[in-house]
């Protein structure tokens, strides 16, 4: 059994113990062994992070520039063998697993072009004489820990834009998934980048993680995931004095109005709840249907939902892999459990499966999961499931709807299914989300454009595109005298 090391300070470092990863389709296929790292592993870590950092932060940006549009190359270029890796460890199906690599090695080549778009202001003085520069610098160290979901997307949404502005960076990846994390880091351990800029320890996020946060030379953590891990993280910061950017819960709202194509409609909401096996922190959990078109689109669903074939992730013909990890199915089983003693009834799924080609594999394989007449105080319309499991809620018009919608703790990502110009346009302006979609998937964003939420969702500056920078960056005010 191959064991893949931690990367610390250029090297490959053995740790003390390491742990299987388990391909979720096939529990008797096991990827190879992972460095469960400890507390020391971080101390080195930031510590070859920090000896870095005075060189590669004032370090020329054609050589930054370099080095991320060589590892975007490699990684377009090993799209189908790493998709193949990612598939297996985490269980999307391969054509999602290889469009996820895709969009990571395109992260990459955009921040290779922002190294050379680093731009700041000059202004006038009230005062004669005087000059003033206003600038960003690199904030320092910081600590990056990602989630399983995709595990080399937001890994990539995180390191390129911290290396693009100037930073160094130890990433902690989800314990889950340490494969696509583990070739990623050594994609841009050969890159060029000199030894320390970037770092790799994996292991438990009790310990890993922990101890980033609590470093006092780490300067920022960016941290994807669990809404009770986000918000003990950012207590923990702000009594270290710590910047921190938080993605945490979604419990996404998918509205469907009367107006609606049907069709377009009932595809947008399957794939936004059950492709992925609903793993999104963008997929819609929350279908708010109104009166009208009701009952044809839960028929229309239904319909849509006995076709989609569950099975091995990198299976042809499979739709939809597995979930993630016992656990995981245990939670999302957990709340069928719970719909159904509250009321909700059940309309399709609800059950674990058997893998769809027949092949007797054991994996942690679950049906597609309706729930129908549910109301919105039930904990299926309020807590996030993180699984295949979606529910309808029925409401009279467009105002009930979007009150409906707003109507959670969470603000990541909204949609609406209509052919209202009116009702379109009112939605984006009035929907308490972070990202709205309209006649389209909730689940599904563009590398180059801002992401984030509001409420309990996010907390911080927003992730990707050119407003990464608030975060990396902190702002120098120069004042010169003529």
């Amino acid at each position: 059994m191959t064991q893949h090391h931690n990367l610390i300070n250029g090297e490959w470092t053995a740790a003390d113990s390491y742990c299987p990863n388990t391909n979720p389709s096939d529990l008797s296929d096991v990827i190879g062994e992972y460095a469960q790292g400890g507390a020391e592993d971080v101390q080195a870590a930031v510590a070859a992070a920090a000896a870095a950092f005075p060189v590669w932060s004032t370090s020329g940006i054609q050589a930054r520039s370099d080095a991320l549009d060589k590892i975007g190359t490699e990684i377009l270029a090993r799209k189908a063998e790493l998709g193949e890796l990612l598939a297996r460890e985490e269980g999307k199906t391969l054509p999602e697993a290889i469009g996820e690599v895709g969009r990571a090695g395109q992260i990459f080549k955009f921040f290779a072009g922002e190294c050379l778009r680093l731009t700041g202001e000059t202004v006038p003085s009230v005062r004669p004489g005087i000059g003033v520069e206003i600038t960003r610098e690199p904030i320092g160290v910081v600590g990056l820990i990602t989630p399983w979901n995709f595990p080399i997307a937001i890994p990539a949404w995180k390191i390129a834009p911290a290396l693009a502005n100037g930073c160094c960076v130890v990433l902690k990846p989800a314990d889950l998934v340490p494969g696509s994390a583990w070739a990623l880091a050594d994609i841009i351990h050969r890159s060029g980048i000199p030894a320390g800029v970037f770092n790799l320890v994996m292991g438990r996020g009790r310990v890993i993680g922990e101890a980033l946060v609590n470093h006092a030379d780490v300067a920022a953590i960016s941290f994807t995931g669990s809404t009770g891990v986000g918000r003990g993280i950012a207590e923990a910061c702000v009594k270290s004095g710590k910047k921190v950017q938080l993605e945490m819960g979604g419990k996404n709202p998918q509205i469907v109005l009367d107006d609606a194509d049907l069709n377009q409609a009932v595809e947008l909401s399957a794939q936004s709840g059950f492709y992925s096996s609903g793993q999104r922190c963008t997929a819609s959990s929350r279908l708010i249907v109104t009166d009208r078109i009701y009952p044809a689109f839960i028929e229309a669903l239904q319909a849509r939902m006995a076709q989609i074939k569950v099975g091995d992730a990198r299976a042809a013909g499979t739709d939809m892999g597995p979930v993630v990890s016992q656990a995981q199915l245990e939670q999302d089983l957990s709340y069928v459990e719970i719909a159904k003693a509250e009321g909700a009834r059940l309309a399709a799924g609800g059950a674990r499966v058997a893998c769809h080609t027949g092949s007797g594999k054991d994996g942690f394989y679950m049906a597609p999961t309706l729930f129908v007449d549910t109301e919105a105080g039930m904990r299926i319309n309020r807590e996030e499931v993180f699984g295949p499991v979606a529910s309808v809620i029925r409401v009279k018009d467009y105002e009930e709807a979007l009150a409906m919608a707003n109507d959670t703790p969470f603000g990541l990502s909204a949609g609406i299914a209509t052919t209202s110009l009116k009702h379109a346009t009112h939605f984006k302006r009035h929907s308490q989300a972070g990202m709205v979609m309209v006649n389209l998937p909730t689940a599904g964003v563009d590398y180059h454009v801002p992401f984030g939420g509001r409420k309990g969702s996010s907390y911080g500056p927003r992730e990707q595109g050119r407003y990464a920078q608030e975060f990396y960056t902190t702002v120098k005010t120069a004042y010169t005298l003529a």
